[in-house]
Protein backbone atom coordinates (compact mmCIF):
# COMPACT_ATOMS: atom_id res chain seq x y z
CA UNK A 1 0.00 0.00 0.00
CA UNK A 2 1.38 3.38 -0.99
CA UNK A 3 1.91 5.66 2.00
CA UNK A 4 0.66 9.23 1.93
CA UNK A 5 3.41 11.75 2.62
CA UNK A 6 2.43 14.07 5.45
CA UNK A 7 4.24 16.78 7.35
CA UNK A 8 4.03 18.29 10.84
CA UNK A 9 1.04 20.51 9.94
CA UNK A 10 -0.86 17.49 8.59
CA UNK A 11 -0.11 15.62 11.82
CA UNK A 12 -1.48 18.54 13.84
CA UNK A 13 -4.66 18.46 11.76
CA UNK A 14 -5.09 14.70 12.21
CA UNK A 15 -4.41 14.93 15.95
CA UNK A 16 -6.96 17.73 16.37
CA UNK A 17 -9.60 15.72 14.49
CA UNK A 18 -8.75 12.60 16.46
CA UNK A 19 -9.12 14.45 19.76
CA UNK A 20 -12.12 16.66 18.95
CA UNK A 21 -14.01 14.96 16.11
CA UNK A 22 -15.49 17.05 13.30
CA UNK A 23 -14.54 20.71 13.55
CA UNK A 24 -15.45 23.89 11.70
CA UNK A 25 -12.92 25.37 9.33
CA UNK A 26 -12.19 28.20 11.79
CA UNK A 27 -11.86 26.02 14.89
CA UNK A 28 -9.59 23.53 13.13
CA UNK A 29 -7.35 26.31 11.84
CA UNK A 30 -7.11 27.80 15.36
CA UNK A 31 -6.20 24.46 16.93
CA UNK A 32 -3.45 23.69 14.40
CA UNK A 33 -2.15 27.26 14.06
CA UNK A 34 -2.73 27.64 10.33
CA UNK A 35 -4.81 30.16 8.47
CA UNK A 36 -8.27 28.81 7.54
CA UNK A 37 -7.94 28.36 3.77
CA UNK A 38 -4.59 26.47 3.71
CA UNK A 39 -5.76 24.42 6.69
CA UNK A 40 -8.97 23.44 4.89
CA UNK A 41 -7.05 22.59 1.71
CA UNK A 42 -4.81 20.28 3.76
CA UNK A 43 -7.83 18.77 5.54
CA UNK A 44 -9.53 18.00 2.21
CA UNK A 45 -6.33 16.45 0.82
CA UNK A 46 -6.02 14.20 3.90
CA UNK A 47 -9.70 13.21 3.63
CA UNK A 48 -9.47 12.48 -0.10
CA UNK A 49 -6.34 10.39 0.51
CA UNK A 50 -8.41 8.18 2.84
CA UNK A 51 -6.55 9.12 6.03
CA UNK A 52 -9.77 10.19 7.78
CA UNK A 53 -12.10 7.20 7.84
CA UNK A 54 -14.79 8.69 10.06
CA UNK A 55 -15.63 10.22 13.41
CA UNK A 56 -16.56 8.21 16.46
CA UNK A 57 -17.70 8.96 19.99
CA UNK A 58 -15.87 7.31 22.88
CA UNK A 59 -18.86 5.82 24.73
CA UNK A 60 -18.55 4.97 28.43
CA UNK A 61 -20.14 1.55 28.01
CA UNK A 62 -19.89 0.72 31.71
CA UNK A 63 -22.24 3.66 32.45
CA UNK A 64 -24.99 2.20 30.26
CA UNK A 65 -24.81 -1.56 30.56
CA UNK A 66 -22.99 -4.48 32.03
CA UNK A 67 -21.08 -6.25 29.33
CA UNK A 68 -18.67 -9.14 29.08
CA UNK A 69 -15.47 -8.16 27.33
CA UNK A 70 -13.35 -11.06 26.18
CA UNK A 71 -10.13 -11.35 24.20
CA UNK A 72 -10.03 -14.49 22.06
CA UNK A 73 -7.02 -15.91 20.24
CA UNK A 74 -7.78 -18.19 17.30
CA UNK A 75 -5.70 -20.60 15.27
CA UNK A 76 -7.09 -22.09 12.07
CA UNK A 77 -6.55 -25.66 10.88
CA UNK A 78 -5.72 -24.64 7.32
CA UNK A 79 -3.45 -21.81 6.31
CA UNK A 80 -4.52 -21.24 2.73
CA UNK A 81 -5.79 -17.90 1.48
CA UNK A 82 -9.33 -19.26 1.06
CA UNK A 83 -9.45 -20.37 4.72
CA UNK A 84 -8.39 -16.92 5.94
CA UNK A 85 -10.86 -15.17 3.63
CA UNK A 86 -13.74 -17.41 4.75
CA UNK A 87 -12.94 -16.79 8.43
CA UNK A 88 -12.60 -13.03 7.93
CA UNK A 89 -15.89 -12.80 6.01
CA UNK A 90 -17.61 -14.48 8.94
CA UNK A 91 -15.92 -12.24 11.53
CA UNK A 92 -17.05 -9.13 9.67
CA UNK A 93 -20.69 -10.24 10.06
CA UNK A 94 -20.63 -10.66 13.86
CA UNK A 95 -21.48 -7.43 15.69
CA UNK A 96 -20.14 -8.64 19.03
CA UNK A 97 -16.65 -9.00 17.54
CA UNK A 98 -15.54 -5.40 17.65
CA UNK A 99 -11.92 -5.91 16.71
CA UNK A 100 -9.99 -8.58 14.83
CA UNK A 101 -6.32 -8.53 13.95
CA UNK A 102 -4.42 -11.12 11.96
CA UNK A 103 -1.12 -12.04 13.59
CA UNK A 104 2.03 -13.89 12.76
CA UNK A 105 3.43 -16.44 15.15
CA UNK A 106 1.55 -18.91 17.33
CA UNK A 107 -1.99 -17.68 16.69
CA UNK A 108 -3.65 -16.51 13.50
CA UNK A 109 -6.08 -13.96 14.96
CA UNK A 110 -6.75 -11.95 18.10
CA UNK A 111 -10.38 -10.90 18.59
CA UNK A 112 -11.98 -8.46 20.99
CA UNK A 113 -15.54 -9.51 21.79
CA UNK A 114 -18.13 -7.50 23.71
CA UNK A 115 -21.38 -9.28 24.60
CA UNK A 116 -24.19 -8.50 27.04
CA UNK A 117 -23.46 -11.65 29.06
CA UNK A 118 -21.22 -14.69 29.19
CA UNK A 119 -24.08 -16.73 27.72
CA UNK A 120 -24.21 -14.35 24.75
CA UNK A 121 -20.43 -14.58 24.45
CA UNK A 122 -20.70 -18.38 24.39
CA UNK A 123 -23.11 -18.10 21.46
CA UNK A 124 -20.45 -16.11 19.59
CA UNK A 125 -17.91 -18.85 20.32
CA UNK A 126 -20.38 -21.54 19.21
CA UNK A 127 -20.69 -19.71 15.88
CA UNK A 128 -16.90 -19.57 15.53
CA UNK A 129 -16.73 -23.33 15.99
CA UNK A 130 -18.86 -24.07 12.92
CA UNK A 131 -16.97 -26.70 10.92
CA UNK A 132 -16.75 -24.58 7.76
CA UNK A 133 -14.72 -21.90 9.62
CA UNK A 134 -11.95 -24.37 10.37
CA UNK A 135 -10.96 -23.21 13.86
CA UNK A 136 -8.33 -25.56 15.23
CA UNK A 137 -8.05 -24.04 18.69
CA UNK A 138 -8.97 -20.91 20.59
CA UNK A 139 -8.19 -19.39 23.96
CA UNK A 140 -10.35 -16.89 25.84
CA UNK A 141 -9.26 -14.19 28.25
CA UNK A 142 -12.03 -12.48 30.20
CA UNK A 143 -11.37 -8.80 30.82
CA UNK A 144 -11.45 -8.01 34.52
CA UNK A 145 -10.77 -4.28 34.16
CA UNK A 146 -9.65 -1.88 31.49
CA UNK A 147 -6.27 -0.42 32.37
CA UNK A 148 -5.74 1.73 29.28
CA UNK A 149 -7.82 2.50 26.24
CA UNK A 150 -6.79 5.47 24.16
CA UNK A 151 -6.15 6.78 20.69
CA UNK A 152 -2.66 6.56 19.31
CA UNK A 153 -0.57 9.72 19.59
CA UNK A 154 0.18 10.11 15.88
CA UNK A 155 3.21 12.30 16.52
CA UNK A 156 4.95 9.29 18.13
CA UNK A 157 4.87 7.42 14.81
CA UNK A 158 6.18 10.29 12.78
CA UNK A 159 9.45 10.90 14.63
CA UNK A 160 12.63 9.02 13.86
CA UNK A 161 14.01 8.14 17.29
CA UNK A 162 17.09 6.42 15.84
CA UNK A 163 18.79 9.73 15.07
Amino acid sequence: MKKTVIDAADIRILCALQQHGPLSKMKLSELVNLSPTPCWVRFNRLRQAGLIRGYHADIALDHIANASKVVVTVSLKAHQKAAFERFERYINQVDEIIECIATGGGMDYVLKVVAPSLDAFQQVIDGLLAPELGVERYMTYITTREVKSTQLNLACLMTDKSR
